[in-house]
């Protein structure tokens, strides 16, 4: 799969406005034009169309690439250089951006640069995940777009030498209609079938994301701390390649879809979608593991987005390679050498074997039914060669592919700050609160994940609802709390807030399980960058965040980049996600529910707003600047909830629908009731974005807790069947929308 953060070039260059290099038409089929025209089926009508700009080339990146090769590239080299150099696979318009993540840290063993990031857990154990995007795709065609999705970040893990043992979903849609649900059938399908949890996720439904959904994927796996792989080559040797054959599924898919916007037209694509096979997905888990413990590849790289092109290029950054086109196993026998190269059937991997042990690889993969070719050597040329029946048909420097790749500075135009909003004329708080529980981003989220299986592998100790996931690091009573978090709403209103927003959110829910940050991953979903109202809009999501994960001392240390998520000119909202994993100590302390008498408590006092909230989205249009945070107050609150958590009976975030909301549903999860003093202002009932957490324990802890400077007031009392006054049916009720399918669910009314 591509990398995060890629390696900058030696220069970069300013972005030029390129409209009229760029076409706004989907790349076709390197089969179907001639350097100068489509002469072809629905695009004859187009006239003058040089090849390189079908491909999604402009005429400076082709005058680049000449210069490069000291000539002209064929057609099998350039469709190479188009998918290489295309936003998904070479970053060429974030990679500077980037660069201010911190990165580093005593725990990390894998940072940005690789399939995944990987962190150290003490004890020779390590965690490897990432989270990663598969929004075009699914876009196109929700359920192998989902499935597919899953796939690939699976692979992006046991790619590292880690068993996955968790799966997160992200998921952002204009209504829960019948692409939503193709969209959770597709996940569920491909993560039932490998056999791999999901504990955990986010769903969220805005009409901006109507056009354009965004479907993250994160996968979190475990491993020894020597058995930590890489995806390039080490040494001299062979290269295998194993899994699935080879189709024309996938050509001109994710990294095409992924780095240009959609169209009305889009119904086109459907072909470029990849198709799934979970059940061969799970014996390739296998395999790759078995390989790996039994130390007989050097190094491992998935097939994912730009097929072979991507993993081969990865794969050759410090060596070169020989690869025989003609070797590679095909599902149809007509490929040309060009398709072979940048399909992206799903299920495939290559590895680095010592000459010696290639037998044994293929042994391992003929037990598991699985084919396995040994399709080229790797060399000492630095040259990546692909060979046709005995024919060089390219010939590219590894480095141009990747370390070459061009490097954008871009033009911002920032929007002016709103000024603070004013109050929605709303309903009394009983109403409100009811109506919010039911609305589309609060309700009960059982519907959608119960399509999951998220205890198989008998390692789940709390299942998703609640803040954080949490799995058992067996046989230790020690666990990884997971969580994974993006509000588009605030990023819209002001990116870095929003930026800075998705890191804390996700790190609060984290530390809520009792777990004590250690990394994040993030998939930054923008429009197009070319635009300068979008370039400013990215780059102030990742100022946030950078400044976020200083304040907190937790470094990023894998992601994605996803851009040009647009249909016909409409962005969505900018929507930086993030995934965060955090060391719980002991899992037989893990929250759930308060008891009877215990005391309710408030932890934070932030500043609250309106703007951006589930509150404001109902009863008003969204609009003014989100409350701004004390980093510092932010931090705080995160190390208080970790630190502390053996004593709560229950921790919970404050976040969609403010603190009315969250006190509700700690009284629904737990199946009893409370008093507590409640302010009268809305802005303070359901406000947010600041830091805020409900707690509850025993009286006698109360003294016991180290609050470090984070405030602590007391709000009331556990008990009886009722949230002052409203029953908790009522409340439950309005919550689990009972009576309600998912497509007629109350939206906003």
């Amino acid at each position: 799969m591509p990398l995060a953060h890629p390696v900058d070039s030696d220069s970069a260059w300013r972005l030029q406005p390129r409209a009229p290099e760029r076409s706004t038409r989907p790349p076709v089929a390197l089969g179907h034009v001639n350097p100068r025209r489509y002469t072809e089926g629905s695009l004859a009508q187009i006239e003058e169309q040089p090849i390189h700009r079908a491909l999604g080339l402009t005429d400076w990146e082709l005058q680049r690439i000449c210069e490069l090769l000291g000539r002209e590239p064929n057609h099998f080299e350039l469709a190479v250089f188009s998918l290489l150099w295309s936003e998904h696979c070479g970053y060429k318009h974030s990679a500077l951006l980037l660069k201010k993540l911190p990165s580093t840290g005593e725990r990390v063993l894998q940072g940005p640069g690789e399939n995944a990031g990987v962190v150290d857990l003490g004890g020779d154990e390590a965690v490897a995940f990432k989270v990663e995007s598969h929004n075009h795709p699914s876009a196109v065609e929700p359920f192998q777009g989902a499935a597919t999705g899953v796939g690939g970040i699976l692979r992006d893990i046991y790619a590292m030498g880690a068993r996955p043992v968790a799966l997160l979903d992200g998921l952002y849609f204009g209504q829960d209609d019948i692409q939503f649900e193709n969209a959770v059938a597709g996940i569920g399908t491909y993560g039932n079938c490998v056999g791999v949890p999901n504990v955990g996720g986010a769903t969220f439904f805005d009409s901006h994301y109507a056009g354009n959904c965004l479907v993250n994927a994160m996968c979190v796996g475990l491993l020894p701390r020597e058995q930590l792989t890489s995806a390039r080559a080490s040494g001299i040797g062979s290269v295998v390649m194993f899994g699935a054959t080879t189709g024309r599924d996938g050509i001109g898919g994710a990294s095409v879809l992924a780095s240009q916007e959609l169209g009305e037209d889009d119904a086109d694509k459907r072909p470029s979608v990849q198709v799934g096979d979970p059940f061969t997905g799970k014996k390739l888990i296998e395999v790759s593991i078995e390989l790996i413990e039994k130390n007989l590849v050097e190094s491992l790289q998935d097939c994912g987005a730009a097929g072979l092109a991507s993993a081969l290029s990865e794969m050759a950054a410090s060596f070169g390679l020989d690869i025989h086109l003609d070797r590679v196993p095909l599902r149809e026998a007509d490929l040309e050498p060009w398709e072979i190269m940048v399909s992206e059937s799903q299920e495939r991997m290559v590895a680095a074997v010592t000459p010696s042990l290639v037998p044994a690889v293929k042994a391992v993969c003929e037990r598991w039914e699985l084919p396995c070719t040994e399709i080229g050597k790797i060399t000492d040329t630095g040259v990546l060669r692909c060979f046709w029946k005995g024919e060089v048909v390219g010939d590219i420097q590894a480095r141009f592919l990747t370390e070459d790749a061009p490097r954008y500075q871009l033009e911002f135009a920032p929007r002016p700050k709103q000024d603070p909003p004013l109050t929605p004329i709303a309903p009394p708080f009983r109403q409100a609160l009811l109506e919010l529980l039911g609305s589309d981003n609060i309700r009960d989220r059982a519907w959608v994940y119960e399509r999951y299986d998220y205890i198989v592998g008998s390692r789940t100790v709390r299942r998703p609802g609640l803040d954080a996931g949490v799995i058992r690091l067996r046989p230790s009573l020690r666990g990884l709390a997971l969580s994974l978090d993006g509000n588009g709403r605030i990023a819209w209103l002001d990116p870095r807030t929003g930026g800075a927003h998705a890191v804390l959110e996700s790190a609060r829910n984290v530390a809520c399980a009792g777990g004590e940050p250690l990394a994040i991953t993030n998939c930054l979903n923008f429009g197009n960058p070319e635009k300068p109202e979008m370039a400013w809009e990215l780059n102030e999501a990742i100022e946030g965040m950078a400044e976020t994960c200083v304040a907190l001392g937790i470094p990023v240390v894998s992601g994605n980049v996803s851009l040009y998520n647009e249909t016909d000119g409409q962005p969505i909202y900018p929507t930086p996600v993030v995934g965060c994993v955090g060391l719980v100590p002991d899992v037989r302390y893990v929250t759930d529910a308060w008891r009877e008498d215990d005391v309710v408590l408030l932890a934070g006092e932030p500043q609250l707003s309106i703007a951006g909230s589930e509150y404001q989205a109902l009863y008003d249009k969204v609009y003014g600047a989100p409350a701004e945070f004390d980093l510092e107050a932010e931090a705080a609150l995160v190390r208080f909830l970790w630190k502390n958590n053996r004593f709560f009976s229950v921790a919970h975030d404050v976040a969609e629908g403010g603190l009315a909301v969250c006190l509700a549903e700690c009284a629904i999860a737990s199946g009893i009731g409370a008093r507590v003093d409640l302010p009268a202002d809305p802005v303070q009932l359901f406000g947010e974005c600041g830091g805020l957490a409900v707690i509850a324990c025993a009286r006698e802890h109360v003294s016991q807790l180290e609050a470090g400077g984070v405030p602590l007031r007391e709000i009331g009392t556990a008990g009886g069947d009722s949230l002052n006054g409203l029953p908790l049916g009522e409340l439950t009720r309005a919550w689990r929308a009972e009576g309600v399918t998912p497509e007629s669910a109350v939206r906003g009314t």
